[in-house]
């Protein structure tokens, strides 16, 4: 009986080890909630409010905090950083009265209809009526700058010296090394400001209750978001995904992807693109069949970089949280969202939650409350699963086309490759079991490789 009890502790350790931040984000969802329905029976004052929000807003600091060194670190560091920061261009629309010649003119033009009597002896009323033109409105395009962090700007900036560095070549080495440990150093951070969230996630949430004049419409709104952004990662995942794996490879995805199950179960179980690495690349060599060179490139560079499900999420909820504030997009703000969003999920990290913080960067480009985060917190760990499935099927799929693309040459220089790869452990081992056969064929006076 003891034994029993020790093992099952045990694994209710290992659980919580291993789902902590999962369970920690869903219960400070749920405490957030009801404290904040609790609280709105208390009629508390906007100061009582402020004072309440204050842990929520320290959280909402420190992933602005993140935003500059994370997306700059993963491409370089801009030597005009202060002026690119801080600083961004806009056009302004200026107004401009322009009066027609009447009104110039103060003339006004005065219709006067007389009473008369119709047929059947009624009385029409006799009235006046001014008209007077309105005045013609024309718009002129000014450049200015407006106070705010130009993200897109710098990503797109970054992004192009982070190639051109990569052609310097050793010239651009240190650059590169100092960039990397940028990087690194800001990965960490992450990692430790991620633990604060559930935390955080209480006071957001309860705060963001408490300001609200009618939570239920809030709550309907919430819940077609997360239906919006399952239905895109589903079309996404099931359809467009493997319909290019099918029309470059011309062989089953559905084959495919059943060799990468596994993968995507723990991607669901941890959220983590990252630390589903490992068993997407043991699904690929063993069920797959994909080429072990290709797997290491291809899979740590996805994991980086290769964030669509993320850009997706984002974009959806940047537009929602625009429909919340009754803030009108046109065409050319949702073209920005979508650029933003695809860029900035370039730099969010394979950690859990680290979309939060590139959300920031798309809300702000396109100049949206960063504070309306909170809404989408509520169901940001459930949807996050969902996205870190289909960021590791598309670095999978990736993968499996890329082999296909590279087939012939691996089997050109199949053969140089083995020649030139270092002998391993398994290779002395295989010689030292022949050797005694070598010997005693020698003995006998029966030729060997090595004397012909």
């Amino acid at each position: 009986m003891a034994v029993a009890l020790d093992a099952i502790l045990a694994r209710v350790k290992d659980v919580c080890r291993r789902n902590g931040l999962l369970i920690l984000s869903v219960l400070s969802v749920t405490v957030g909630c009801l404290l904040g329905f609790f609280l709105r029976t208390r009629r508390l004052s906007q100061q009582e409010i402020s004072y309440f929000q204050f842990p929520g807003e320290l959280l909402m600091r420190m992933l602005k905090m993140l935003i500059l060194p994370l997306v700059v670190s993963r491409n370089m560091f801009p030597a005009n950083l202060v002026e690119a920061t801080f600083k961004q261009y806009r056009t302004k629309t200026i107004p401009i009265i322009k009066s027609s010649k009447a009104s110039s003119e103060s003339t006004t033009r005065r219709i006067i209809i007389y009473g008369v009597q119709d047929e059947n002896g009624s009385n029409v009323q006799n009235f006046a009526l001014d008209i007077t033109p309105p005045p013609e409105v024309i718009y002129k395009s000014e450049p200015g700058t407006s106070d705010g962090m130009n993200v897109l700007g710098i990503v797109i900036f970054s992004a192009t010296m982070g190639i051109m560095l990569g052609r310097m070549g050793n010239s651009g080495v240190p650059l590169v090394s100092f960039c990397q440990c940028l990087n690194e150093s800001v990965m960490k951070i992450v990692a430790v400001a991620v633990w604060y969230f559930p935390f955080g996630i209480v006071f957001l949430i309860a705060g963001k209750i408490l300001e609200m004049d009618d939570p239920s419409a809030i709550g309907k709104k919430l819940g077609f978001y997360a239906i919006t952004v399952v239905c895109g990662l589903v079309v996404h995942g099931l359809f467009i995904l493997p319909m290019m794996y099918f029309f470059i490879t011309k062989k089953n995805p559905i084959v495919f992807i059943r060799g990468i199950l596994q993968a995507l179960l723990i991607a669901l179980a941890t959220s983590s693109s990252s630390a589903t690495l490992p068993i997407t690349f043991k699904c690929l060599l063993e069920n797959n069949h994909v080429d072990r060179r290709i797997a290491r490139f291809v899979l740590p560079v996805g994991a980086t970089i290769n964030m669509d499900g993320t850009a997706l999420y984002e974009a959806v909820a940047a537009i929602f949280i625009a429909q919340v504030n009754n803030y009108e997009l046109d065409f050319g703000q949702i073209i920005t969202i979508s650029i933003t969003a695809t860029a900035a999920s370039i730099g969010a990290a394979g950690i859990p939650q680290a979309g939060l913080v590139t959300m920031v960067i798309v809300l702000t480009s396109v100049g949206l409350p960063t504070d309306d985060i909170t809404l989408i917190i509520a169901v940001d760990w459930a949807l996050d699963r969902f996205r870190t499935m289909i960021n590791v099927l598309g670095d999978a799929l990736a993968a499996g086309i890329m082999a296909h693309i590279c087939r012939k040459e691996f089997l050109k220089d199949g053969d140089e490759v083995r020649a030139a790869r270092p002998r391993c452990a398994t290779d002395l081992h295989r010689d030292r079991l022949s050797a005694p056969h070598t010997r005693a064929s020698g003995a006998r006076g029966e030729p060997s490789g090595e004397s012909n």
